[in-house]
């Protein structure tokens, strides 16, 4: 087996996990190799030198598994990384919630060695794709497992998005933006914003304003063979827009689409970890305090 290993580069704190990851991985003889940026990071930092090979993510690589270190953050970065290459990702939690990330970094012996042995399930996780007619560079980046938000640029005034679905307008929302998110984004920065929760392999797009400008503006979803179309009109004549995070400057000018991709990103689970589960003990869903 052949693992591709992704990781947080800025908590070396997080590092103390590493030996023991890799001597699992040696035990399973599994042939190992790291993304160039993590290798060099955590070469500073650890006292051991690990037998792996050096990845350049830039280039086209294999592997029959992908490891993400950190939180869930570096696990929308590694799905990046990934792309189309079918590739399944496991994450291993290092940041708070982790809501993507499925193992725990108090105890990923047991976790990682049933992985290892092929004991886990794969869902299947839709992805959205962003192009925009006046800035074709951005499309090097325009994947997003969990949501494209355009937002205002400034701190001021609101910005008006004209939003077409299948070439039929639906609304111009007043807001200080939108986010369009994917099922496994609804617990993200949709949530956030008063978005609803979705169940991870629903087939559907979820339409969330930020701060909208009237209160008969609520969260919309659609099915997720829709194509959206935006408009953007603002006062400093440009806005933002961002990628699971990765943002950039747009001129008011550009024209954005955003669609399903026509590939997805295989998450791996554990055989007794569910999304249902993950509601009730990571967000405390349906927790009363007076019960206790």
């Amino acid at each position: 087996m052949k693992v591709a290993i992704f990781g947080n580069t800025y908590k070396k704190e997080n590092l103390s996990l590493l030996k023991t990851l890799f001597e699992v991985l040696e035990k399973k003889q599994a042939s190992v190799c790291v993304e160039e940026s993590f290798y060099n990071f955590f070469l500073e930092h650890i006292d051991f030198k690990p037998n792996v090979d050096i990845l350049d993510a830039t280039e086209n690589f294999s592997a029959n598994l992908a490891i993400s270190i950190g939180g869930d953050g570096t696990f929308l970065k590694t799905a990046a990384h990934i792309g189309s290459k079918d590739i399944p990702i496991i994450g291993i939690n290092t940041g708070r919630l982790g809501f993507l990330a499925d193992i725990a970094s108090s105890n990923i012996v047991k976790p990682l060695e049933k992985i290892l042995n092929e004991e886990f399930i794969i869902e299947e996780r839709s992805i959205l794709q962003l192009n925009c007619n006046h800035c074709p560079g951005f499309n090097c980046h325009n994947l997003a497992l969990n949501e494209v938000a355009v937002m205002k640029q400034d701190s001021s005034s609101m910005i008006t998005i004209h939003t077409y679905i299948n070439d039929q307008h639906l609304i111009s929302y007043q807001a200080d933006g939108l986010i369009v998110a994917t099922p496994t984004g609804s617990t993200a920065y949709s949530m956030s914003v008063g978005g609803p929760l979705v169940a991870p392999q629903a087939k559907n797009i979820i339409l969330t304003p930020i701060a909208s400008h009237s209160l008969t503006v609520r969260p919309l979803i659609i099915t997720d063979d829709c194509e959206i179309r935006l408009q953007v009109d603002s006062r400093t004549n440009s806005f933002l827009a961002a990628v699971d995070g990765r943002s950039q400057v747009f001129e008011q000018s550009a024209e954005l689409i955003i669609k399903k991709a026509d590939f997805s990103i295989k998450v791996v689970k554990q055989k007794d970890h569910n999304f249902y589960n993950t509601l009730r003990n990571k967000l405390m869903w349906g927790v009363d305090k007076r019960e206790q």
